[in-house]
């Protein structure tokens, strides 16, 4: 299978909006449609540190990766979150989250931000086992406020 990936586009959104309710379903989740849409249209301003690729199999979308750029105050050139990852379950295992992880690192270092990091479930066990091969786990843990 080859995998290509690329920046999403505007038309892309009904099947990006597909892949994102699939990543969402997986972590058993669901937001409005509205919600979607707004998050979409982050993508699409430009203006956003929001970022999103595809994944592509014979041009057709079957893998979602977004992205931030943010300040570091530890790091001048600021660091990358890789914030989401989604192949579609019929293409996993084909290179399609190697290849949107390879395409988040380029886009990294074609701006001069070296380091690129992300958070998964323990339960994970998939995505960590292609984790483990294009990173290094981190010793940190995570805490969320609680409302």
């Amino acid at each position: 299978m080859h995998v290509t990936t690329r920046p999403v586009e505007a038309q892309d959104f009904d099947r990006w909006d597909t892949l994102w309710c699939g990543y969402l379903a997986y972590y058993e989740t669901e937001l409005p449609a509205d919600v979607r849409r707004i998050a979409f249209d982050k993508l699409m301003d430009g203006t956003s540190r929001l970022h999103g690729r595809l994944a592509l199999v014979d041009d057709e979308p079957v893998g979602l990766v977004h992205y931030i750029f943010h300040d570091h105050m530890w790091r001048p050139e600021g660091v990358c979150y890789l914030q989401d990852l989604f192949a579609d379950p019929n293409y996993r295992g084909g290179g399609v989250g190697r290849a949107l992880i390879t395409s988040v690192y380029e886009a990294a270092d074609a701006v001069g931000i070296p380091r690129v990091y992300w958070l998964t479930q323990d339960f994970n066990h998939t995505a960590r086992k292609l984790y483990d091969k294009v990173a290094r786990l981190s010793p940190f843990i995570k805490y969320d406020r609680v409302l």
